[in-house]
């Protein structure tokens, strides 16, 4: 068994015995107030949702069990049986050999359980054909007939099997046989319930039987033989990890202020580093959950949207035991129900649209997950119609997000990537699904708030990919220390593009900024310092103030840069000296700085140091603002 198998198994495991121990519970209760129709719709409700569960895993011995159990209560819940007293022997063992079977999934053991699986059946069969007997005093039954000879000559070899064989499907054909027998109607009944009788001791008093030779391995549950068991999971409230997380992570500043502070001595602490690593790594691991609990549920949301869009889609999941922090998968499950409404909504054509352009009619979204070199892929595809380019320049025209002299200065990702900024909507009608305004810019915001990104791609007629790139976890970030005037900042990985070396000679001023050329492409330059500086109410473009320190450079100086890309815009920024990788703890600003839109946070760096960590979504858009205003200027 392989280790995810393995890990499924403890879960059901831990999820059966919680079962085991509510059934217990309730059943108790009921057999005081045996006339509670919520604890009977409770106990219909565990038991199927332990059945599927344990089919699901293919267990099927407790499946089987639990089945059988669910339809007594089910037949208890529409009035057809009506339980007493007597009948919670039998139920009472019934579930301890169900608890026995969950056991047993750890000891090995076999447990026989077919006997007392049976003994249910019978009880569910005599209800179904109405029989008003005492469900649970089946014995009973022999009194009603004087002649005890013909009952012992019935129980011959043969009719065992033949009862045997017919309890395998306890639905009604012994009624139909009964029938065809044409005898009167209380003879039938007795013959019905001398061959149940035959069928459950024989079953019950099996293992003594010696018909079954390869059961002799079984156990039987003894009704003393109860124990109390613990699971091997234990589950825990996200609160209590991410206190734990925070703990660890103090801790791990606090090993980086001693190792920097002695660090002629390094390998004294060479244990310490290890250990507060593992540790680090060993809780973050516990915060991952598997995209495929998220994704599951996505079923139903494309379900729902195709209805509304009167169109046939078939959602297709992919990677769906990649891992990621568990509080990121909450932050942006409300994003991905926006990305998969929109795919069925503009992507996917209507049938009759895509049986003309020879596609099938029904059509497909994709949600898939990837494990990239630092952190997690979510794609979104959908084999639709496309996003039309053309169409979205006119809109955001429309919308006053970028003038027509922009657009010739824009590339093709930078045009789509519109989408995405508040009140944009291609749609010229509104519905419940598309056509407000609102949806696709609280997923970029959701996206930003934890240091993710998105990329779009869309071929005319063939579909659209969006790609969410997300850290694996927020516990470590892994950033680019870098220093401007005299302060250390940290940018995110996950943002950085490459490093570059610029000379004065290669920027150029172009109306209040600066440009320069990366790998063929125009891309705004913009000196750190330079934002870091602009004071509230100043006006940045009739000031120059970001050509500020263009002008006071030695024309021979080399310009660190780090170029950065958000949302498919491309800046490099400009720094006095580039340091080192290193994964920080971030935490974030507390009030009143949390106002300071350009940090996305801190973090306390080996020598004491606090070190802001810079938002590159905040920066990239506002320079992009800067610039529309240059144009509208």
């Amino acid at each position: 068994m392989s280790s995810k198998e393995e890990e499924y198994k403890e879960i059901f495991m831990a999820e059966a015995q919680e079962n085991f121990e509510e059934i217990n519970k309730i059943l108790t209760d009921l057999e005081k107030n045996l006339d509670d129709k919520n604890l009977v719709n409770s106990l219909f409700r565990i038991t199927h949702t332990l059945k599927g569960n344990a089919a699901g895993m293919g267990f099927n011995d407790i499946s089987s069990l639990a089945h059988v159990i669910e339809d007594l209560f089910g037949e208890v819940r529409e009035g057809k049986l009506k339980l007493n007293k007597d009948m919670f022997t039998s139920l009472f063992k019934a579930v301890d050999t169900l608890g026995a079977l969950i056991e047993s999934l750890k000891d090995g053991n076999k447990v026989s359980f077919r006997g007392i699986k049976t003994k249910l059946e019978v009880l569910i069969s005599r209800s179904k054909e109405g029989d008003e007997g005492t469900p649970g005093k089946i014995e009973e039954k022999k009194s009603d007939k004087t002649e005890q000879p013909p009952v012992a000559k019935k129980k011959t070899a043969p009719k065992k099997r033949v009862a045997h064989k017919e309890q395998a499907t306890p639905t009604g054909n012994k009624n139909q046989q009964v029938k065809k027998a044409e005898e009167p109607s209380q003879e039938s009944d007795i013959k019905l319930t001398e061959a149940q009788l035959a069928s459950i001791n024989e079953l019950i008093n099996e293992n003594d039987d010696g018909e079954v030779s390869d059961e002799k391995s079984e156990i039987e549950v003894e009704d003393t033989g109860t124990k109390i068991t613990f699971s091997d999971l234990v589950q825990v409230p996200v609160r209590k990890l991410d206190n734990l997380l925070n703990l660890v992570g103090e801790l791990i500043i606090e090993r980086d202020r001693i190792i920097a502070a002695y660090e002629g001595n390094s390998n004294e602490y060479s244990r310490l580093n290890r250990i507060s690593s593992d540790l680090q790594y060993s809780v973050m691991d516990v915060r991952l959950v598997q995209v495929g609990f998220l994704f599951n549920k996505f079923h139903r949301v494309v379900r729902d949207a195709a209805a509304v869009e009167n169109k046939s889609v078939n959602l297709d999941l992919k990677g769906v035991t990649t891992e990621i922090d568990r509080n990121i998968l909450q932050i942006i499950s409300d994003s991905l129900i926006h990305l998969i409404r929109n795919s069925v909504s503009h992507g996917i054509e209507s049938p009759a649209e895509r049986k003309k352009v020879g596609k099938p009619e029904e059509g497909t979204v994709t949600l898939s997950a990837r494990n990239d070199s630092d952190g997690v892929i979510i794609e979104i595809i959908d084999d639709g119609k496309g996003i039309d380019v053309e169409r979205v320049k006119q809109k955001a025209i429309d919308k006053g997000l970028v003038t027509k002299e922009m657009l010739p200065l824009m590339n093709r990702t930078e045009l789509l990537m519109l989408i995405f900024e508040a009140g944009f909507s291609t749609c010229d009608q509104v519905s419940s699904l598309s056509g407000r305004g609102v949806g696709m810019d609280v997923v970029k915001k959701a996206i930003d708030s934890i240091g993710g990104n998105i990329n779009l791609n869309t071929e005319a007629g063939k579909g659209t990919t969006i790609s969410l790139k997300l850290p694996s976890s927020m516990a470590v970030k892994g950033t680019l220390l870098f220093e401007s005037d005299h302060q250390q900042y940290a940018i995110p990985l996950s943002y950085t593009e490459a490093v570059v070396s610029f000379y004065k000679s290669e920027l150029h001023k172009v109306s209040n900024g600066l440009i320069a050329t990366h790998l063929g492409k125009t891309i705004s330059i913009v000196f750190l310092q330079d934002l870091f500086n602009i004071k509230p109410g100043q006006n940045i473009n009739a000031q120059k103030l970001l050509q500020s320190s263009y002008d006071n450079i030695h024309p021979e100086q080399q310009l660190d840069t780090v170029i950065v890309s958000y949302n498919g815009r491309t800046v490099g920024l400009v720094v006095d000296k580039l340091l080192q990788q290193k994964e920080i703890v971030e935490k974030p600003l507390m009030k009143p700085l949390d106002q300071i839109k350009l940090l996305s946070g801190v973090t306390i760096l080996g020598n004491g140091h606090v070190c802001p960590v810079i938002n590159i979504a905040a920066i990239t858009t506002m320079i992009f603002n800067i610039n529309l205003s240059n144009q509208k200027a």
